[in-house]
């Protein structure tokens, strides 16, 4: 639990290595900023990549097998990375490190969701608060040390990896049936199809992590749209990531009290007032704070529900999973498209809109995740 909870802040330090490291890239490799991206664009396809390959290969290599080739792979991507003599080549490297990177993010999604009974949403809180601790410590690193030596920096995070081979022994190689959880629909029939049910699961993934996306990349602007300074716009932003990591640690005991749908339900409703507070400028800072504490509960714990309300369905979870990486892929060309037509200071309404239809596909899977009544 400690290692895997140690390589959730190794993924989490490698997705925010790359932001900070651009004006390196640039300067290297004569990019332009939309080529300098590219880096972050080539992670995140190799995560979809990777969660929908090991998907395949859940089941029949071993669970072993998969997390130990998952982080020699992110390992060997991120050293590549360094050593690149080319942005083609940094690409590619970008590319099988990102590959890792999904691999580990659904393995040990996976069986923690299924692993833990009751406790899985707990866990599974506590696990992703770690890929918040790596987000925060990761832009650290390279702060102190500056963006000219990230190739020091990603040789070292390659390194740190290695050690997490030799603690996989405590892993099942074949994960548990999730018998420990009872059902979230008591056993009986849904009162939806189980395609609606996975649909509307993989909406809510896609369109929440659009808003944490948004948040992220567009609060400093937004902030400074409105009046804020620089420096403090960017110490909002922060603040933001870091109540996503602390809410995700409080979360985990009112996880063992309440409901996966009870959290769920209540971060969206947070989260849309929240977001319809940002818009006022006096209250901007403190309610996006308020967004990421509300947000940072969803992933996690709506990964327990989606195996209890369809526990037959296998692969639900890497597809939500890749939705969700999707999501964070698509997010940034759409609501900038967004941005275009009405303006940066109506960037919290229309993440508040976004937040609005989470709320209603959350309200219409407790719906349909209920047991249908049955005659007598």
């Amino acid at each position: 639990m400690v290692a895997s909870c140690v390589g959730f802040v190794l993924i989490g330090a490698l997705q925010a290595l790359y932001g900070p490291s651009i004006p390196a890239f640039r300067e290297e490799f004569g990019l332009s900023p939309s080529a300098a991206g590219l880096g972050l664009s080539a992670h995140f396809v190799g995560g979809v990549a990777g969660v929908l390959l090991f998907d395949r290969l859940f089941g029949r290599i071993g669970n072993r097998r998969i997390l130990g080739s998952s982080y020699a792979l992110m390992a060997v991507g991120a050293a590549g990375f360094a050593a690149a003599p080319n942005w083609p080549a940094a690409l590619a490297a970008a590319l099988l490190a990102g590959l890792g990177f999904g691999g580990i993010d659904y393995g040990l999604n996976q069986l923690f969701a299924v692993g833990f009974g009751r406790r899985s949403t707990a866990m599974l809180n506590i696990l992703n608060a770690h890929f918040g601790v790596g987000a925060i410590l990761g832009p650290a690193l390279i702060g102190a040390v500056g963006s000219a030596h990230y190739p020091a920096v990603f040789v070292g995070f390659a390194l740190a990896n290695l050690p997490l081979l030799l603690c996989l022994r405590g892993v099942r190689d074949r994960a548990p049936q999730p018998g420990g959880a009872a059902p979230e629909s008591g056993g009986r029939p849904l009162g939806r199809s189980l395609g609606s049910v996975l649909a509307v699961f993989v909406t809510l993934y896609v369109l929440h992590v659009g808003i944490e996306a948004g948040v992220g990349g567009w609060e400093p602007t937004h902030l400074e749209t409105v009046g804020y300074g620089a420096g403090v716009a960017a110490t909002a932003t922060s603040v933001y990531w870091l109540m996503m990591t602390v809410g995700r640690f409080l979360v985990a005991p009112l996880a063992l009290r309440f409901s996966a749908r009870s959290i769920i339900a209540v971060s969206c409703t947070g989260m849309t007032a929240c977001l319809l507070l940002a818009a006022v400028p006096g209250l901007a800072p403190y309610a996006y704070a308020g967004v990421g504490l509300f947000i940072a509960p969803i992933f996690p714990t709506g990964l327990p529900w989606l195996h209890r309300a369809a526990p037959s369905a296998r692969r639900a979870g890497a597809v939500v999973i890749a939705a969700s990486m999707a999501g964070g892929v698509a997010a940034g060309p759409a609501l900038g498209k967004a941005i275009e037509w009405s303006g940066v200071r109506t960037v919290p309404l229309l993440l508040c809109g976004v937040s609005a239809l989470c709320l209603a596909a959350t309200l219409w899977m407790i719906r349909a995740t209920r047991p249908v009544p049955v005659s007598g």
